[in-house]
């Protein structure tokens, strides 16, 4: 897959306003807040079967409420279109 450069992370970004890159990495990161664990739990339930799916998997770590999901294509070392399905997939999972 086809590496995005840094100009286009932005361009990226665009798509996914909430998200932000990540700073010293080819990645881009997002914070998501829940009522609850369960609630946080259930979302990284459903996108794990999805990144399953999609053979692509976060670097993700949660706090009680707070899932923190940070995305990149270790194969490509920067953010490709995998990482934007992903991305608008978890996105989709709580709007």
């Amino acid at each position: 897959m086809e590496k995005i450069e840094k100009l286009q992370i932005a361009d990226v970004l665009v798509l996914l306003p909430l998200w932000d890159k990540m700073e010293g990495r080819e990645a881009i990161v997002r914070e998501f807040r829940f009522p609850d664990f369960s609630e946080a739990f259930t979302f990284m339930t459903r996108a794990a079967l999805k990144a399953q799916i999609m053979d692509h998997h976060p670097e993700w770590f949660n706090v009680y409420d707070k899932v923190v999901v940070l995305l990149t294509t270790h194969d490509a070392d920067g953010v490709t279109a995998l990482d934007v399905e992903l991305a608008q997939y978890m996105d989709s999972l709580v709007d």
